[in-house]
């Protein structure tokens, strides 16, 4: 059965149309309160970032909650890696995040958590599914089971403290201008108190939310203003956060965006220098760059690939003994220390080895000579133009023309009604070529 609320990551959707409405996060509260703590008597902890649609979101999930007997604990806005580090370190039964990530305002989202702070299979989605859509018909708390809401204070500050802790004490980085756009979102406090106490020379933009502005102009998928300011700052660094800061784009001193493979690179590099890396290697998605499995190959370690997905990563990683995984978007993961992707645990990272290496960003981050790729999103709207034959007959033709020298990956995305059409390949005309194909085929076909 297709699924009505569920896609790649969590619940997404323009708020106020199905399936990102109140009665859609009334009906998750009170399904995820039978499904995991029945008998009611326990927490639930309850992020945001900073839409304006986030308190009614938020409002209808404490009403779901309160009615089965469970504890909303609300946390405020905090980044979504805040929630899933609390919901692990406090044993609520669950973590639930109030965000649409980098999409715009009119956008909202539901992201959920178990009590290990990880993101939950498919399984147990659809199991969720079965229990929303019944979510209205069953028994609720007696009257004297209700249960009130509470605040946690500090939130950010908890979080913000296990960030430092994994650079280490006496870390120092007077010497790092740095940009820092916060997207407006979510990490609007807590990253830029981080860097502050690292003693960085700190500018800030998108810092300054209003309940509408969020990603817009501003934030990792619209590096834009960071790029201009990195360049007229003179700054050694620019770091850009997502709308829930659980993913980074870095821009160099000179205004080129570096994306989430070169920063995983240095990443494992520097973890497998200092002997912290796990696995052999660090796991990745199908949309990873090739040159980055060469360069780890080059290095004795392994490239594992999962399907798109930071879930997907995480899920692979638990499963193989890997500590470092994460997406070219720029969502990573360092599960020695959180569970999901972290922008800024990811951010501190880079900005540690910059400080001890000193140099150019541009030289450090340029680890590995990518293979050429290009990605095409096209809008489609009724049928999935995935299911044509025609498509399927240039999918076909353009895999024929890569060979054993490229790959194309073709998906549907999990959040918008967008078809992803990726190529890759050693040769750029070819790589084009075939990108072409398949992009006109499916354009004709939404």
């Amino acid at each position: 059965m297709a699924r009505q609320y569920f896609g790649t990551d969590g619940i997404r959707g323009r708020v106020n149309k199905r399936p990102m409405t109140a009665e859609t996060a009334l009906r998750l509260a009170i399904a995820a309160a039978r499904t995991f703590t029945p008998d009611g008597g326990r927490d639930v902890v309850i992020g945001r970032d900073t839409r304006r649609s986030g308190e009614m979101i938020e409002a209808a999930l404490i009403a779901g909650l309160t009615s089965m007997g469970v504890t909303p604990v609300r946390l405020g806005v905090v980044p979504t890696p805040a929630v899933a580090l609390i919901a692990r370190e406090t044993g609520a039964a669950l973590g639930l995040m109030v965000s649409a990530s980098h999409n715009k305002y009119e956008d909202n989202g539901l992201k959920l958590f178990s009590p290990e702070g990880i993101k939950f299979s498919d399984a147990v989605e659809e199991a969720l599914e079965d229990a929303m859509a019944a979510a209205f018909e069953g028994d609720y708390a007696a009257p004297s089971a209700i249960a009130l809401p509470r605040e946690m204070a500090g939130a950010g500050q908890r979080y913000l403290d296990r960030c430092l802790e994994t650079i280490g004490k006496g870390q120092d980085f007077s010497s790092l201008k740095i940009v820092l756009d916060c997207a407006h979102g979510a990490g609007f406090e807590t990253a830029p108190e981080a860097l502050r106490q690292l003693g960085a020379q700190l500018t800030l933009i998108g810092a300054q939310p209003d309940g509408v502005n969020i990603n817009a102009g501003v934030g990792s998928t619209a590096t834009g203003a960071l790029k201009a300011a990195v360049l007229e700052t003179g700054a050694n660094i620019g770091i850009a956060l997502d709308g829930d800061a659980d993913r980074l784009i870095v821009v160099d001193e000179t205004g080129e965006e570096v994306d989430g493979d070169q920063v995983m690179a240095l990443i494992a590099g520097e973890m497998h220098r200092t002997g912290r890396l796990t696995g052999g290697g660090m796991v990745a998605t199908v949309m990873s760059n090739m040159g980055l499995d060469e360069y780890l190959k080059a290095n004795g370690l392994v490239l594992a690939r999962t399907k798109v997905g930071d879930r997907y990563v995480g899920e692979h990683m638990r499963a193989h003994g890997y500590n470092l995984g994460g997406e070219q978007s720029g969502h990573i993961i360092l599960s020695d220390v959180s569970t999901t992707g972290d922008g800024l645990l990811a951010g501190l990272q880079v900005l540690a080895v910059l400080a001890a290496r000193g140099g150019k960003a541009s030289d450090m981050l340029r680890v590995f000579t990518p293979a050429p790729q290009k990605l095409s999103n096209i809008r489609y709207s009724g049928a999935n133009p995935l299911d044509s034959g025609k498509v399927k007959a240039a999918l076909a033709s353009a895999e024929a023309l890569l060979g054993t020298r490229g790959r194309m990956v073709v998906r549907k995305s999990g959040t918008e009604p967008l078809i992803r059409v990726m190529a890759e390949a050693l040769d750029e005309a070819v790589m084009l070529r075939a990108l072409a194909l398949v992009a006109d085929a499916v354009k004709a076909e939404a």
